[in-house]
């Protein structure tokens, strides 16, 4: 959020002149005119230490004029109007789509025409060099890769061999990742199925796997990013904070998928709950009378989430999965609802 203020008569966010005024932060998005009545909040900092509440409510301030005079030095003068902007993405969010494992010219030079910033792969089994050199070809990284096995061979799975198996693959997804030049890998951890794989099978049996793989994720400097997804698993905000947590790894973190769990509520309050634990996003809309579908369609209040992942600072990759009518379409809607 961007405050326009004018400190002697400068339009600015901070101005030598004033020494004890370095930043103003508002807590909602508002235009304040002279004609409209509305309620906003602005703190006032001393060099990163809060010394002043001033509150703004029907065009009045309440607070002490000598005290405000005394804090600013009788120079901030608010204009008729203050308006904050909202927040522009731009530069801060990537976008990307899923890919696969092979290279296409024609079809990652149109996503870099389009104003795409990378795709993200699919592991194991990625044509790592080819890749690459497509990737370069066109200015259009990898930044990560999807473990493609994660549903078949799952790391909750019954048996111990396969969930073996599971982790040996995804440590096999980690590496072709980082021979890509990626950062990580998004993971499904298990699937709740039956009595030999329940809720807190799920939990355990994957939370024991993946530690065995934090050393390699330290190694490769690539994330095991653990995606909310439709698998019966950690359905509430909190319990998939807590998932997270108890893995107690830097290199484990949260792959949200937006359009996935606005089926289990607001999608904005799950980006609140897990905060900085989200590291990239995969970017879907679903809606409860016509399920997924294009971006803008559903029941997503993108309003809401640009609020919150700015809350959250969020800076990072956000990669489309689905069908807009093209990508064409997924650009613009991406850009629009993103702010982009």
């Amino acid at each position: 959020m961007r405050l326009k203020f004018f400190i002697l008569g400068m339009s600015c966010e901070y101005t030598p002149e004033i020494n004890n005024i370095v930043e103003v932060q508002i807590d909602e998005q508002f235009i304040l005119h002279s004609n409209i009545m509305m309620t906003c909040q602005i703190k006032l900092f001393k060099k990163h230490k809060k010394i002043r509440h001033a509150q703004f409510k029907n065009r009045e301030l309440f607070m002490k004029r000598r005290e405000f005079l005394s804090t600013t030095s009788g120079a901030l003068c608010f204009t008729h109007s203050v308006k904050a902007e909202e927040y522009s993405f731009k530069g801060e969010i990537k976008k990307a789509v899923k890919f696969g494992s092979k290279p296409n010219d024609q079809k990652m030079q149109n996503l870099k025409d389009l104003g795409f910033d990378g795709i993200e792969g699919s592991g194991p089994g990625l044509q790592i060099e080819s890749m690459k050199k497509a990737c370069a070809k066109h200015d259009l990284p990898m930044h990560g890769v999807v473990y493609n096995k994660h549903w078949k061979v799952r790391l909750s799975d019954p048996n111990p061999e396969v969930r073996e198996k599971s982790r040996i693959g995804l440590s096999q997804a980690m590496r072709e990742a980082k021979g890509v030049g990626g950062t990580s890998v998004l993971l499904v951890p298990g699937r709740v199925k039956g009595d030999q794989e329940t809720h807190q099978h799920v939990w355990d049996r994957s939370i024991e796997q993946i530690r065995k793989l934090i050393p390699l994720a330290s190694e490769l400097k690539i994330h095991i990013l653990i995606e909310t997804v439709w698998n019966g698993f950690c359905y509430k905000p909190e319990q998939f904070r807590d998932y997270i947590d108890a893995i107690d790894s830097p290199w484990v973190q949260a792959y949200y998928d937006i359009g996935n769990m606005q089926k289990y509520g607001p999608s904005h309050k799950w980006i609140q709950v897990l905060g900085k634990r989200t590291l990239k996003l995969d970017v879907k809309d679903w809606g409860s009378k016509n399920g997924f579908c294009p971006l803008g369609q559903g029941d997503v209040d993108w309003k809401k989430v640009r609020h919150e992942l700015e809350k959250i600072n969020f800076k990072g990759w956000a990669t489309r999965e689905g069908n807009d009518g093209g990508v064409e379409k997924t650009a613009k809607l991406m850009n629009e609802l993103l702010s982009l």
